[in-house]
């Protein structure tokens, strides 16, 4: 048997707002932006090379959605962004006014450093040791 996770959903307050941040200030690549009508859109974005797993950015629909937007993972990082460089996407992430929450770090497993996405969820930015 064989099994993928494919998508993890992100609540974000506008569609367009969030496609404007995941691909320009984290360098993510739009993957789909279907209209499934009534205002819901179907939106997938990964980061470049990321050949299984991307998010599915869905518009808050209701008061209750939208409290728990940017608050997905009871403010624990929650997603963990992992690059072949990290100086490089560090550095073209802080240019793009990603906010970053610490300075970068060595640990053992890798470089890393977390930083907040537009909505206040935290990620870790990291490239695993060798």
């Amino acid at each position: 048997m064989s099994q993928t996770l494919a998508l993890i959903t992100v609540l974000v307050d506008d569609y367009d707002r969030a496609i404007a941040h995941y691909t320009g200030a984290l360098g993510f690549e739009l993957r789909e932006d279907t209209d499934l009508g009534n205002g819901k859109r179907w939106v997938r974005v990964a980061p470049p090379g990321s050949r299984e797993t991307g998010l599915l950015l869905a518009q808050a629909s209701d008061a209750a959605q939208r409290a728990r937007i940017g608050d997905q993972t009871g403010g624990r990082v929650g997603f963990f962004l992992h690059t072949d460089d990290f100086a490089r996407d560090h550095a073209r992430m802080v240019a793009a006014g990603v906010e970053f929450l610490e300075a970068p770090r060595h640990e053992s497993y890798a470089t890393v450093a977390v930083f907040r996405d537009a909505y206040g969820n935290r990620w870790d930015l990291l490239q695993p040791a060798s």
